[in-house]
């Protein structure tokens, strides 16, 4: 049983809710209920966010591309950092740096996460004896923090657009599509052994970096399960591509592939107007990192036409340079409000900005990881988070601007508790497995920077 002072439900603002779970779902929630005994006590209770979009590793490398070297910084040089970085990594690195990541996601307010994984190799791109060593790491990472995953082996064949030869780090991604179904198998065995709110997806990295025939062999083995791409994320992406295929790489994806609900569109960043309203009609998630893409410089999502459109979308750390649920919202809100000179852009119609961005985003996570979650609802995977109303940046606001001021003024750490399907991983704002996750990752990362 939990027993929260107020309580974001479906059907809004309500007092004294006890939430029962069962199984690790919500199996029923009642407004208007004295606490009891044994309850665990708190004082906002909301539907904890999915993270919808993560490289888990790249948490270690975080402040390493922050330096102007000569000649215009852009993605593609920072990649150049990134593809140095994880020449180093070992599959027992990959543990320690995800589960700190997840520990963080957690803190921070996500229940679960999608994790686009794509260094499956050997440096020098040689396999290991099981395809699926690395990604048994991030699972055992997983299975640590007792972080909700859906798990995405990524289908990386080639270097670039136009079929280009894998070249220096990109060999440790490397597969073709027989190789890849091989992975996937031994994925999906080694998630028969997780928690029951395991999904494994599919992700062909992006179009440059597979071709239409493999894209249309690798679709099927998907199932049911979701399907995450890397679409429009730089204007040298989309021109590349357009070059290759005749056309810009929304407008080929939703002509030659059903596009459809179990899709999530990560970093739709660079589309037009009819790209625009006809990925968003395909029921597809637009999976946005606006930390990531802001870091990185690829420029703001056009989220008032997305909108319009009646799109959906959800929010991920991507890289990891910065994890923070707030944060992401945060800047998705920010990043529009720069571009067009306005105020209060994220929302459809009129009403609050904060709970909008953020209801918004529980429901298209929760689609684009294939997880019910997103609501406090029975049914659903008990992916609740607790928020601390006493603290002095959310103490005076009243129920209705309450998802206000957590987005937009209150700081970290005022999340007190978190479950993740029941899991009650974070109590008193603190990771139960934090202690002994940070330790293993600060001598990780000391190692590995002394490297480079």
């Amino acid at each position: 049983m939990i027993h929260a002072r107020r309580a974001l439900l479906p059907t809004g603002w309500c007092a004294d809710v006890r939430v029962t779970i069962a199984g690790g779902r919500i199996d029923s929630v009642r407004a208007g209920q004295p606490a009891a005994a044994g309850d665990v006590a708190v004082d906002v209770l909301l539907p904890a966010l999915s993270n919808l979009h993560s490289h888990s590793f790249q948490r270690a490398m975080a402040g390493l591309a922050e330096h102007r070297a000569a000649g215009r910084e852009s993605f593609w040089t920072w990649r150049e950092v990134m593809y140095r970085f994880l020449d180093r990594l070992d599959p027992g690195d990959i543990l320690d740096i995800a589960a700190q990541g997840f520990v963080e996601m957690q803190e921070s307010g996500f229940a679960a996460v999608a994790e686009f994984h794509y260094v499956h190799h050997r440096p020098g791109g040689a396999p290991y004896a099981a395809l699926a060593e690395t990604s048994s790491q991030v699972m055992a990472a997983a299975a640590e923090t007792g972080i909700g995953l859906t798990i995405l082996p990524v289908l990386y064949t080639y270097g670039g657009a136009g079929r280009q030869a894998l070249a220096g780090g990109q060999l440790r991604f490397g597969n073709d599509v027989g190789r890849f179904g091989r992975l996937l198998e031994e994925v999906r065995s080694a998630a028969r052994g997780m928690p029951a709110d395991t999904v494994v997806g599919i992700a062909p990295h992006s179009l440059r970096a597979t071709c239409p025939e493999d894209l249309a062999a690798v679709l099927p083995l998907a199932g049911g399960a979701p399907i995450h791409l890397h679409i429009a994320e730089q204007p040298a992406e989309v021109e590349q591509v357009s070059a290759w295929l005749g056309a810009r790489p929304v407008d080929w994806l939703t002509q030659n592939c059903a596009v459809g609900p179990q899709w999530c569109a990560v970093h739709a960043t660079h589309m037009t107007a009819a790209e625009t309203a006809r990925l968003a009609a395909s029921g597809a998630v637009a999976g946005l990192c606006p930390v990531t893409e802001a870091n990185l410089g690829d420029g703001p999502f056009d989220g008032p036409a997305w909108l319009a459109a009646g799109g959906a979308f959800g929010v991920g750390t991507d890289s990891n340079v910065r994890i923070g649920m707030q944060a992401e919202l945060r800047m998705l809100e920010y990043g529009q409000r720069l571009r067009d000179l306005s105020r209060n852009v994220m929302v459809r119609g009129e009403g609050s900005v904060g709970r909008f961005l953020y209801e918004a985003a529980a429901r298209g996570g929760a689609q684009a990881l294939g997880r019910p979650a997103g609501a406090l609802a029975p049914g659903l995977w008990a992916d609740l988070v607790a928020v601390d109303a006493s603290h002095p940046a959310l103490v005076a606001l009243p129920d209705e601007r309450l998802l206000d001021g957590l987005v937009f003024a209150a700081p970290d750490g005022v999340v007190t508790d978190l479950w993740s399907a029941g899991r009650h991983v974070v109590r008193g704002g603190r990771h139960v497995a934090r202690q002994a996750v940070t330790a293993r990752f600060a001598a990780t990362v000391r190692r590995l920077r002394e490297a480079i």
